[in-house]
């Protein structure tokens, strides 16, 4: 019975929906992580009577035929970059990107990664870091007699120094932005990668065309919102719940046809 297929697919389609809905509620309070949706799409249909097909000698037409679908599969796992809130921290370190950007980061490996979790800290060498210890690119660091680290919405990096009334300018900021941020590859850590999909990334420095502003002392919050997340999880279970019924009464089906067949 093609019922019980159908209704299998969308069992599956329904637990990779809830699977998402989990990790997006896990990361409600990851800096700025961005929430995801999975969309689905219709399986090939059997054609049954083709519409438009001839259905007499006198040239006549069925108007609609007769389709029966396979089910559904999952289309796509997509990620939603709308900015989060900002949160004051009062860690000067901490930066929050007020627009488009991403922060560029030095992989172990040499790669670049991309992040908008600005909770950045400063290594024993006085280099900006990320919570792992990778250093923020272009690298910049913060002498140690520093007093006071003042970053400015332009990303400027400047430093007031024991014994000196006038700030040093110590590096600048630089942000990347991509055609198509949604086919960033996620690898964990708050990082991203960049895809054939997502296009080169295009760097620049901050509250430049295109490009968001630094906002120092905050860092950006998921963009996840609980109330979303829970009325979309409840309809994903009613969903998996429903499919699994069908299941349920076409088993019961194919028990009354075989009891009429003995």
């Amino acid at each position: 019975m093609r019922a019980l297929r159908t209704a299998a697919s969308g069992m599956a389609a329904q637990q990779l929906n809830v699977e998402v809905i989990s990790n997006n509620i896990a990361n409600m309070n990851t800096v700025g992580f961005k929430k995801q949706r999975a969309e689905f799409q219709d399986l090939l249909y059997h054609n049954v009577e083709r519409m438009g097909a001839q259905s007499s000698a006198q040239g006549t037409v069925v108007p609609t035929g007769i389709q029966i679908g396979a089910g559904v599969k999952a289309g796509a796992v997509y990620r939603m970059t709308e900015q989060g809130t900002p949160q004051a921290t009062g860690n000067p370190y901490d930066m929050a990107i007020d627009g488009k950007g991403y922060f560029q980061i030095t992989l172990p490996s040499g790669e670049i990664g991309y992040t908008r979790a600005g909770n950045l800290q400063v290594s024993p060498e006085g280099q900006i870091v990320t919570d792992d210890g990778y250093l923020l690119e272009p690298a910049i660091t913060i002498p140690q007699d520093t007093l006071k680290v003042s970053i400015s919405k332009s990303g400027l990096v400047q430093v007031t120094q024991d014994g000196q009334a006038a700030p040093t300018t110590v590096g600048q900021i630089e942000l990347a932005n991509f055609f198509n941020e949604a086919g960033l590859e996620a690898i964990g850590d708050n990082l991203l990668l960049e895809t054939a999909a997502s296009g080169p990334p295009i760097v620049g420095t901050p509250a430049s065309v295109g490009f968001g502003q630094i906002m120092q002392f905050y860092t950006e919050a998921s963009n996840v919102d609980a109330v979303t997340e829970i009325s979309a999880l409840i309809v994903a279970q009613r969903a998996y719940e429903m499919n699994s019924k069908v299941i349920s009464a076409a088993d019961e089906m194919l028990s009354v046809a075989a009891q009429v067949k003995s």
